[in-house]
């Protein structure tokens, strides 16, 4: 993981969790210093916010479509 970090708000959804997916490979399969462990443990939590972010983004847009557009009330006779 010698692999430069981006700033989280440069990270796509799919980079994010490619990034997420590959520290948890390297944590689960290779013995690390304690220091180590924990900055990735830190990153990884980041980018689970990060992409919980990007989640809560996408489905407020999809409500938004999906609402019905605006119509003026029906005129009183």
């Amino acid at each position: 993981m010698a692999k430069t970090k981006s700033p989280l708000n440069q990270l796509t959804f799919e980079q994010a969790l490619d990034e997420l997916q590959g520290i948890m490979s390297a944590m689960e399969s290779e013995q690390r210093e304690l220091q180590e462990t924990l900055v990735m443990f830190e990153r990884g939590k980041d980018l689970i916010t990060h992409c919980q972010k990007l989640l809560d983004s996408a489905e407020q847009k999809v409500r938004t479509l999906g609402e019905p557009p605006e119509t003026p009330p029906p005129a009183e006779d």
